[in-house]
């Protein structure tokens, strides 16, 4: 039962890391109609500037959390207007696909040049003193605890924000029609790019917390935890925030439990297969809502 527990909760962490990437995604498509296939490679970048400002420039992990943090931010609105803003209206979801993996790999080979291929130790932001709690015969990683913690949090502001401020209101209105946003005096260009660096600061956020539970990274750390965030959105319903939440969470918790009791090479394949069961059964996902298309 305590193993049990133990795997449960390094499930619901890991899934707390991809319900925060996976925020990413679903606010974008859900006020651009866009799918940033980058994003994992934000996750990737935030990490590399959180390793270069604690281990080499000797910085408090405060820092370094908090560099990712504007790094990351400047980096979406940067990806933005100079990737897609182009392509808003073009209305050609090849377009957009084919940009996104150009951005991808640049991103990753910019990576490469700068800090090579070979894999690089990570520096866990928990103190080495604090890594684990024992109670009993019960143990756990803290960066498990923080993880959770950090996406429940996350997403409690997010959703404050949305609902109580004007800028989150503004993001609503975009979702809903773009063109009477406009009218109504709402900057829908200047929401978007909110929208993106919202989503790559919490990409930047998700890159730290993953590289402490896992501390190896390289310049394709995150191009798996950012397709199966893209995978986790779906899943909860692509547009919904507690849905890219509970898809998040549950994928986690499927991924370790796959991996623990039935195969660790066969987990991505579970995972995976039951996200079509899920679609097969309900095509919006968890939380997706059915639109009426008007004729």
């Amino acid at each position: 039962m305590v193993s049990f527990l133990n795997y449960f909760i390094n499930g619901l962490s890991l899934g707390s890391i991809y319900a925060i990437i996976a925020i990413g995604y679903t606010m974008v498509y859900g006020i651009a109609k866009m799918l940033n296939f980058a994003h994992g490679d934000i996750i990737m970048v935030g990490a590399y500037i959180a390793f270069s400002v604690i281990t080499t420039a000797k910085l408090p992990a405060a820092v370094g959390v908090l560099a990712a943090i504007c790094g990351c931010m400047l980096l979406g609105i940067t990806i933005e207007k100079i990737a897609y803003k182009p392509l808003r209206h073009a209305g050609s979801s090849l377009a957009v696909l084919i940009t996104a993996i150009g951005v991808s790999y640049f991103l990753q080979n910019v990576a490469l040049l700068i800090f090579s291929s070979n894999p690089k130790m990570f520096t866990p932001i928990i103190p080495m003193s604090m890594m684990t709690i024992q109670l009993g015969s019960f143990r756990i990683q803290t960066i498990s605890l923080v993880s959770i913690a950090v996406g429940v949090v996350l997403v409690l502001l997010l959703q404050l924000f949305i609902n109580k401020t004007r800028p989150g209101q503004a993001m609503l209105a975009c979702a809903q029609d773009r063109g009477a946003a406009s009218l109504m005096g709402i900057s829908v260009n200047g929401t978007i790019s909110l929208t993106f660096a919202i989503g790559s600061a919490m990409a930047g956020i998700a890159g730290v917390l993953l590289c402490s539970a896992y501390p190896t990274l390289s310049p394709y750390t995150g191009a798996m935890p950012g397709i199966k965030a893209f995978v986790a959105a779906v899943f909860g319903g692509i547009g919904s925030i507690p849905g890219a939440m509970i898809g998040g969470l549950l994928l986690g918790i499927i991924e370790i439990l796959s991996k623990t009791y039935i195969s660790s090479q066969l987990s991505d394949a579970i995972v995976f297969a039951v996200l079509i069961v899920v679609l097969l059964v309900r095509p919006t996902g968890i939380m997706g809502k059915v639109v009426q298309e008007k004729v």
